[in-house]
């Protein structure tokens, strides 16, 4: 029975649910803004002309274009279902390429030749990769969704959540929990409880500002120097308007492309497998989008912020459900790509990064990472919880390792210089952890497939991942430190025997009839 027009439910661009959206969206991206711009201009030594006059006025386009045309997308898919509660994907900055692109391309150059300008063409060149790499897996990354069970997409995904989004601001937030506290306590309210706060405040604002304002009182009784009215004052010497503009310095990087393959092909990889993921993730939630338009815009952004002078890879952002729950629907997408715009065509990063605290910020990203990590279990049958779990692993593995890299770094040494019996001898079994978490997104796919595959006797498709995996491995595109031939031969090999048991399972299985366990045992 078609609907008929009055039926049909009127499609609005901006509804009260989109303010929590927004001020969540827009807060996270505009933190990992913030957190990029003191990359660059800490760690790099990039100078501030190049930060606030190039890098983040191509953000200012680059940002707008994904969450422009994915609230275009959703306009469209709500036109189409005739629904009013679509909602758009979240867009931003990918947060892993931020630290890669910095500590693993940028730095070593800068190291090498102290030249911070030679380091952000680098920078340039290696985005620009990033960018064609997920545009062609705009076309094969259908594909691979319809052959990738849920629950291996779905795993992955909360490995990410937890590690990545979860655990850092946790931990942040833990370093000052009088003022964390108030804010996560209004985010859990308004958010999981769907309690109305006074005056019908959108939850993630009211979030912000009560954390805000505690601070600064803070500051004022001298409890604690999170915010300090010196930074707002040195803040504005970065106010003005900076326009982006096209160069040629992503060509100038390119001059030296081939060491920039060997970490530009497995992100990119990377970039279409979350991108993928994060699409079923949405699609569970119930707003199914083409993954194809998705990756494409993923890809367009890339290039066309290289282009213009950010090293910085946009993405699809994980989250979708999370703004979906607490009322966003096409406007929250819409608004958070303006206002990013207006941040960094003006160089107002620096002020928002004096005037509000990072701690009344960190509970909105905790509340993403607990909705996802459930989105996982809740969106799978209960029989699949086994193969959510193992997807997860690869991500700790490879958060892990950068934990003890970074404390081993503080140091002044490295695993290397340590050496594996040092370490293995206090418990750290580093060496399985570096090769576990090796391309952690794409692993955590492969060991969740081929679970589920298991779990629901299709042995004949488990066999076909662990072959799959076999091969991905022994060139390190996972569970590997780097791209070569024999990357990972002793991981290929036990892949490929765990595709044989499958392949022999299966075979037993059809040749007596049913698909039965090797033991009845328990």
């Amino acid at each position: 029975m078609s609907m008929s027009r009055a039926d049909t439910p009127q499609i609005r661009w901006w509804v009260p649910g989109d303010w929590n959206g927004f001020f969540g969206l827009f807060t996270n991206v505009v933190l990992n803004v913030i957190v990029l711009t003191g990359l660059c201009l800490g760690v790099i030594r990039l100078p501030e002309g190049i930060v606030f006059g190039r890098i983040l006025p191509a953000l200012g386009i680059a940002l707008p274009i994904g969450n422009l045309y994915y609230a275009y997308l959703a306009y469209r898919l709500a036109k189409r279902e005739g629904r009013s509660d679509v909602t758009a994907m979240p867009y931003g900055p990918s947060v892993p390429h931020m630290f890669i692109v910095v500590f693993v391309i940028m730095l070593p150059v800068f190291l090498k030749t102290h030249d911070a300008v030679l380091a952000w063409q680098t920078g340039l060149a290696w985005a620009f990769i990033i960018g064609i790499i997920v545009l062609l897996g705009a076309f094969i990354g259908p594909v691979v969704r319809r052959l990738t069970p849920r629950a291996a997409m779905l795993g992955t995904l909360a490995g990410i959540s937890i590690a990545f989004i979860s655990m850092r601001p946790a931990f942040q937030m833990w370093e000052v929990p009088w003022i964390a506290f108030l804010s996560f306590g209004i985010v859990l309210i308004s958010w999981t409880a769907n309690v109305r706060l006074p005056g019908g405040v959108p939850g993630g604002l009211a979030a912000v500002i009560v954390g805000t304002v505690v601070a600064w009182i803070a500051v004022v009784f001298g409890w604690t120097d999170v915010v300090s009215g010196q930074q707002v004052v040195a803040s504005f010497a970065a106010f003005g308007l900076h326009l982006p503009r096209p160069s040629a310095d992503v060509l100038s990087g390119l001059a030296n492309i081939a060491p920039l393959l060997v970490t530009a092909i497995p992100l990119g990889i990377y970039n279409f497998t979350e991108g993928m993921n994060n699409v079923e993730s949405a699609a569970a939630a119930g707003d199914d989008y083409s993954l194809r338009h998705i990756l494409l815009a993923d890809g367009i952004g890339a290039v066309v912020g290289s282009i213009l002078g950010s090293p910085f890879p946009p993405a699809v952002y994980i989250g979708h459900p999370g703004w979906k729950a607490v009322g966003g629907r096409i406007g929250y997408s819409l608004a958070t790509g303006v206002v990013i715009a207006l941040v960094c065509f003006l160089g107002l990063t620096a002020l928002l990064l004096a005037v509000v605290p990072l701690v009344a910020i960190l509970p909105i990203l905790l509340y993403i990472g607990l909705v996802i990590g459930a989105q996982a279990f809740q969106a799978v049958p209960s029989k699949h919880a086994p193969a959510v779990v193992l997807a997860l692993i690869p991500n700790i593995a490879a958060w892990g390792q950068t934990q003890i890299d970074g404390a081993l770094n503080a140091a002044g040494t490295s695993a290397a210089q340590l050496g594996m019996g040092k370490l293995m001898g206090t418990g750290v079994v580093y060496y399985g952890m570096e090769l576990l978490g090796g391309g952690a997104v794409l692993a955590g796919l492969m060991l969740g497939a081929i679970a589920t595959f298991i779990i629901d006797r299709e042995f004949n498709k488990a066999a076909a991942y662990s072959f799959a995996a076999a091969i991905l491995s022994f060139f390190g595109f996972i569970h590997g430190v780097q791209l070569a031939w024999a990357a990972s031969p002793m991981v290929a090999l036990g892949y490929a025997l765990l595709g044989a048991i499958c392949f022999a399972v299966a075979w037993r299985a059809e040749h007596a009839g049913e698909a039965a366990p090797l033991s009845a045992e328990a």
